[in-house]
């Protein structure tokens, strides 16, 4: 042992060791806590959006159209492995004439083979009122035909940063020739 180290106790070089361990990972590391505000954010709110999701797909200005599919999808009964790429109106009444309030832009795909399962990544973009320029992130499983289809919202922008909740989507109308649908959304999000 070099003669340095044995003339510290063992207390001694187990302090130093550590002193030098927490100095260099508190310099160099690569996260830090942070105050909320720091960044401005204040109280915490919870928040209650209403809207429609228009999603059409047979139309001569479809919004949602297929952009992959797998070899068995036109064999299977649920769709299994048709990719959807979306921009769907959402209005503020079920009529497709009303308000627009936003746009849903994302992706949905069939990812169930035993009942019509959607895997859906949206972002909800806000166009109207205090919201405008906004968007919440929604990324979970919509089983179509259920009733009401609870979906987590996992993040957002601008008034949402920070943002977490859940959306309900309760379908309004669905034309089963043409696959077109209204889906009435109700989302509850914590925010700041």
């Amino acid at each position: 042992m070099p003669k340095t180290f044995s003339k510290l106790s063992s207390s001694t070089f187990f302090f130093h060791c550590t002193l030098l361990f927490f100095s260099a990972t508190s310099s160099g590391s690569f996260s830090n806590i942070l105050s909320p505000k720091k960044f401005g954010l204040k109280r915490e709110k919870l928040t209650h959006l209403h809207f429609y999701f228009h999603d059409i797909v047979s139309s001569r200005n479809p919004t949602a159209i297929p952009v992959a599919s797998a070899a068995l999808t036109n064999k299977s009964h649920t769709g299994f492995g048709v990719v959807m790429m979306a921009d769907d109106p959402l209005t503020a009444a079920p009529d497709p004439n009303s308000k627009l309030v936003g746009k849903a832009q994302g992706i949905y795909a069939s990812a169930a083979q035993d009942e019509v399962g959607l895997l859906m990544v949206m972002n909800l973009a806000f166009t109207e009122g205090k919201y405008n320029g906004s968007s919440l992130s929604l990324l979970g499983r919509n089983t179509v035909f259920s009733r009401v289809r609870e979906m987590p919202i996992v993040g957002g922008s601008g008034l949402f940063r920070f943002a977490r909740g859940y959306a309900q989507a309760k379908t309004h109308t669905l034309d089963l020739k043409t696959g077109n649908a209204v889906v009435e959304y109700n989302v509850y999000v914590f925010h700041y």
